[in-house]
């Protein structure tokens, strides 16, 4: 039973016919070698050419165990494009997943921040503070204030570029998922944190290839999206706040606090990037009150 082949060549089409990231691909890998994982582990010895609906229906059976509901709907979702594709290149005839059903899953609001919170974050955030003569306090201000202002995923923000910077006209620009690219607006407050620490990536001895990226560590080298989440558990941990945060949060909270003072949907989804209006939509979802309001307000039957 040899899957390599395949799993390499599908990854070759996830990344140049489809466009997908780099940490996209590689949690579709990680799936479907779980799957690998359970048939090495068992009296079945299959490849991906002949398995059959029975042995995917034990793999999806043992997981179900152990795994959320989105999880398991996740990995079903993962192995029926990647044996799609199997189909599309002829190598078979029928995609054995396609009668396992995804379990049910209720729609998960997502988590945000008041803006007291995120003052609170933000003030928390040690100004002076340095390591290996390299002052990192600005730059974790400009990290927070990036993408809680302008609804950055934490790929986006590691991956932005100076080049990427358009303060004149108010905007940046950013390479969001399948590398498309959308331009966000960003308020004068943040351009002036980020051009502090701009001036103090002056003084940073950056490797060759971040020379264009604007968040580096104190090495120089491209700042990594784990480095974020530390960054924001300390600060979060450091005022004591009772919530999970996380470089999402601030995203989350960034459409909410648009939607609840007036913003356009459309304008929202524009803004974060999102394919389908029907995914923002999601945030009309979190303040009923608010929704409640703006009927009460602007509608003329209220």
């Amino acid at each position: 039973m040899n899957w390599q082949p395949f799993l390499t060549d599908y990854k070759h089409y996830l990344k140049l016919e489809r466009g997908l990231s780099g940490n996209t691909i590689d949690n579709y890998e990680y799936d479907i070698k779980r799957l690998i994982s359970f048939l090495s582990n068992s009296e079945t010895s299959v490849s991906p050419i002949v398995i059959k609906n029975e042995e995917i229906q034990q793999f999806i059976y043992k997981i179900s165990k152990d795994l959320s509901p989105r999880t398991q709907a996740r990995i079903i979702s993962g192995l029926r494009n990647f044996f799609d594709y199997l189909v599309f290149e002829n190598y078979r005839n029928t995609n054995p997943v396609d009668q396992i059903e995804s379990p049910r899953l209720g729609r998960k609001l997502p988590d945000t921040l008041s803006i007291t919170d995120i003052d609170n974050i933000i003030t928390a955030i040690d100004l002076n503070y340095q390591f290996r003569g390299i002052n990192l306090g600005h730059r974790n201000k400009a990290i927070i204030e990036s993408l809680y202002s302008c609804g950055l995923r934490v790929s986006e923000l590691t991956s932005l570029k100076i080049s990427d910077l358009f303060f004149d006209e108010g905007f940046i620009k950013v390479s969001g998922k399948g590398n498309k690219e959308r331009f966000v607006p960003i308020g004068k407050s943040t351009q002036t944190l980020i051009n502090m620490w701009l001036d103090i990536r002056k003084h940073v001895d950056v490797k060759p290839e971040a020379k264009d990226i604007l968040f580096l560590n104190y090495k120089g080298n491209k700042l990594t999206r784990a480095m974020v989440f530390t960054i924001i558990k300390k600060l979060v941990d450091q005022i004591g706040l009772q919530k999970t945060v996380s470089p999402h949060t601030f995203r989350h909270s960034f459409a909410t606090h648009l939607l609840e003072n007036g913003a356009d949907l459309r304008a929202i989804q524009m803004m974060l990037g999102h394919e389908s209006i029907t995914t923002t939509e999601i945030y009309t979802h979190v303040d009923k009150s608010h929704l409640n309001k703006v009927i009460n307000k602007f509608h003329p039957r209220k």
